[in-house]
């Protein structure tokens, strides 16, 4: 499974953003899939997740209340809609499916190319 993020870009602080991942496949109804980022001189860190299904979501705390992912199996998609967005939620954010552990770790098998998201004070 091939996996296409976009959707990064440039916000203000308190703005917002719906970030987009096109898989190749169908099949990517049937994995856990997930949204990861990486801030600058920082490692690369759990941000939501879901079940292939959608019915069950995880958030990382500095996250929880802000962003919400969701998926469409339908169009093979999944998104991360991120709102009153702060500086330091500055990073790549990366999309993940295909989970290999916890939800809230690393171990999936397919990635993206990961987007920007510059958010400025």
């Amino acid at each position: 499974v091939q996996l296409q993020a976009c959707g990064g870009g440039l916000v203000q602080d308190g703005g917002s953003l719906r970030l987009s991942c096109a898989a190749s496949e169908r099949t990517f109804s049937q994995h856990g899939a997930g949204w990861f980022r990486q801030r600058p001189g920082k490692e690369r860190e759990f941000v939501a997740a879901l079940s292939p299904s959608g019915e069950s979501t995880y958030y990382a705390d500095s996250v929880k209340g802000r962003f919400t992912i969701s998926r469409d199996n339908a169009k093979s998609a999944m998104y991360l809609q991120m709102n009153d967005l702060k500086v330091d939620d500055t990073a790549v954010y990366y999309c993940a499916a295909g989970r290999r552990g916890y939800y809230t770790s690393l171990k999936y098998i397919y990635w993206g190319q990961g987007t920007l998201v510059t958010v400025s004070s």
